[in-house]
């Protein structure tokens, strides 16, 4: 019959179609938000024409960003996925991950509620093009980072292929490639900058913008936490010698820049 390795029933099939799936609507998630959340191309948007009374849209944007905080801590720590795994195939635990979280995302896209009130606008000209070249730039430092710390594997698509091919799934290992020689976090300044470099800012995109930074800062500390208990002392090396989101502007000792090169892992 030729080609590549098939999905095997059962477990095998509703690995591979969860992989598929979560990926598929993962990507479309990433696209539809650099429109939503820049506010062009897309039906909804974070910032548009207030369509409720303020306290009705307040409650819906609080709630959708609760949901999805909730959703997406939860089913990342240790605990659910050891009882997750009882229900769902191991090798689907990622991608199942990914397809939730995603589908959280679309929920917010279209049932987001738009507040008005500008916060702030910047003129028309080099001020607003250097605005929204760094908006684009935080989406391709959030797209870089995922590889550094195994894009495949963090969308859950690694787990699936080597259960196809008959093959144990290996833990990404301890390991600082790249940005992560700087920061622990660089993943998380993408999303940041994306937040925040906003060339106009409604009432409802601060609101946006303070919710998700201030889930950032406490999703930080339970996943180092996790990450601690994953890699013991060579976290808590790497964690010491490490700024979590702001790069030091002065060079390392001697010793830590030893340290520096010594291999290690940061989100997975």
């Amino acid at each position: 019959m030729g080609g590549g390795p098939r999905c095997a029933l059962p477990v095998g099939l509703s690995s591979c179609r969860s992989a598929g799936l979560g990926h598929t609507v993962s990507l479309g998630v990433f696209l539809y938000g650099i429109g939503f959340i820049g506010g062009f191309l897309t039906p909804t948007l974070l910032d548009g024409a207030p369509g409720r009374p303020l306290a009705e849209a307040l409650a819906i944007d609080l709630g959708l960003l609760a949901a999805f905080a909730v959703q997406h801590s939860g089913m990342a720590r240790p605990a659910f996925k050891r009882w997750w795994t009882r229900v769902i195939p191991e090798a689907a635990e990622r991608s199942t991950y990914v397809l939730v979280s995603s589908l959280a995302m679309v929920a917010l896209f279209v049932y987001w509620q738009p507040i008005g009130g500008v916060v702030w606008a910047v003129p028309e000209g080099m001020g607003r093009a250097s605005v929204i070249g760094l908006y684009l730039f935080g989406w391709l430092l959030l797209f870089y980072a995922t590889f550094l710390i195994d894009h495949f594997d963090l969308l859950g698509l690694t787990q699936v292929w080597r259960r196809l091919v008959g093959k144990n799934y290996r833990p990404p290992q301890f390991r600082t490639p790249s940005l992560y020689r700087l920061v622990r976090h660089p993943l998380y300044i993408g999303w940041l900058i994306i937040f925040w470099a906003a060339p106009v800012m409604t009432l409802a995109h601060l609101i946006f913008a303070v919710m998700t930074t201030t889930y950032i800062l406490i999703a930080i500390q339970l996943e180092e936490r996790d990450l601690v208990a994953a890699f013991g002392d060579d976290y808590v090396a790497y964690r010491r010698r490490t700024p979590m989101l702001v790069p030091r502007l002065w060079p390392t000792s001697g010793q830590d820049a030893r340290l520096q090169r010594k291999p290690g892992a940061d989100l997975t």
